[in-house]
């Protein structure tokens, strides 16, 4: 039965680095973007690209899941690494299915630690314009702050720039 997914996996995992890599690049583009002055609709275009990559490689992870299925296997590095041991062992040559494995492991580590580095400059932007904001509007915001005993306190600013 390998014989006949084989095929299938070695494309899948193809077509998914490639998915990742395209990723990585959008993160990076992103990553960029939020250094520099901020292009709302530059930002928006680039998460409508990062979703329908996103669903591109939930696409991948189920047809793998089913791939890996047929042979009784269980999604993940555990399950792959098995199949590719079964394809070795059944005479396929798999080095190059080893390396793309590999190498969309180590990309999609990359895209997860710059995405949530990308998500904590939005939250920190957000978070300032959301302040300017109520500054700007008179309103008084109150600010979590940890007292000396460890206990979350809320103080309230005042400074305010117009009062209506």
């Amino acid at each position: 039965m390998i014989e006949k997914t084989y095929p299938i996996t070695e494309k899948l995992l193809a077509n998914a680095l490639k998915a990742a890599q395209s990723l990585f690049e959008l993160l990076t583009i992103e990553s960029d973007k939020l250094k520099q002055k901020i292009d709302p609709e530059a930002i928006a275009n680039i998460a409508a690209n990062k979703r329908e990559l996103v669903a591109q490689l939930e696409q991948f992870t189920k047809q793998l899941g089913q791939v890996l299925a047929t042979e009784q296997l269980s999604v993940g590095n555990e399950g792959v690494t098995k199949y590719l041991a079964k394809a070795g062992a059944a005479g396929i040559r798999v080095e190059g299915v080893w390396g793309s494995w590999a190498g969309l492991a180590k990309l999609s580590e990359n895209c997860r630690a710059l995405n949530e580095q990308n998500g904590a400059s939005i939250a920190l932007l957000s978070r300032h314009t959301q302040r300017s904001l109520q500054i700007l509007r008179g309103k008084s915001p109150l600010a979590a702050t940890y007292g000396p005993d460890g206990v979350t306190r809320n103080e309230l600013f005042s400074h305010t720039l117009i009062s209506v």
